[in-house]
């Protein structure tokens, strides 16, 4: 590999982070055609910024090599994700056509419109799929394909689920990172594809994540920055993140995870299914 400017070093960096949990100096020094001292500050300044952690002769992932469960995916920043949803929720009105994901955020929406009338939803995530056939009335469409217990989702060749209709009204989508050279992007290229199948057929896209993905890194985008309508996150997302996005001609919108419960505390419909699951 010929020299590459230190950008373009702590892409590669990060990605070899990912796939295998660790990075080696001399390693990375021979690929890149640098020194070890390069490689080292290229390492502690990426450190500095909580995307890795330094040890003896390298560094390691701060993250866990897998997706994690569903299940322990919805206890983490789940507050987040609630109130990114209950905004993302508003969105949605009666009749419409939406397709949602196989992210927790997602299942916390899909928690949020159970009382939508008319709603026809076309989803790759089976627990997705289930509360909404267990608790509402929408009329749920799954892609077939293969089971990825990572994620409880579907992935592969997308069926014909949409019942003769042309398009969607608006697609929710979580993500791993978002770039405004890239669009948003996921860490699994089978989950990617699902995602820009189901993006292609959305008249409007919505990107939906809370704050610690704005360092994230995933490997594979599956929209583009031109077909993002908006993002929503948490009040903890950089001013320079927001900004750059705007420039973009993307608005972002940081959502307070404070108004995740309505007045007098009673809990909303993620809350509610959270509890009954177990899930603090």
């Amino acid at each position: 590999m010929s020299s590459l400017d230190e950008f373009a070093r702590e892409e590669a960096i990060l990605a070899e982070l990912h796939a295998r949990g660790r990075v080696v100096v001399t390693d990375l020094a021979r690929r890149f055609q640098v020194s070890a001292v390069t490689v080292r500050k290229d390492l502690d300044a990426l450190e500095r910024r909580s995307m890795l952690r330094r040890v003896r002769g390298g560094a390691v992932s701060t993250e866990p090599l897998d997706e994690g469960g569903f299940e322990m995916r919805l206890r983490q920043r789940r507050g987040r994700k609630i109130a990114i949803a209950r905004a993302a929720a508003d969105l949605v009105q009666d009749g419409d056509v939406i397709a949602l994901d196989s992210s927790t955020t997602c299942y916390f929406l899909a928690a949020e419109v159970l009382d939508r009338r008319n709603l026809v939803v076309v989803t790759n995530s089976l627990r997705v799929a289930m509360l909404l056939a267990e608790q509402s009335t929408a009329t749920v469409l799954v892609p077939g394909g293969v089971l990825r217990r990572a994620s409880g989702s579907l992935v592969g060749q997308v069926g014909e689920v949409l019942g003769g209709r042309d398009r969607l009204d608006r697609g929710f989508f979580g993500l791993v990172s978002a770039s405004t050279s890239q669009g948003l992007l996921d860490s699994s290229a089978e989950e990617a594809q699902i995602k820009a199948r189901l993006a292609g057929w959305s008249t409007e896209v919505y990107g939906l994540f809370d704050s610690s993905k704005v360092r994230g890194f995933g490997l594979h985008p599956f929209v583009g920055p031109d077909r993002i309508t908006a993002l929503f996150t948490d009040v903890d997302a950089p001013d320079e993140f927001v900004r750059g996005w705007a420039d973009a001609g993307v608005p972002v919108r940081r959502v307070d995870p404070a108004v995740a419960r309505p007045a007098g505390g009673r809990p909303s419909g993620p809350h509610r299914l959270a509890a009954a699951a177990g899930i603090r």
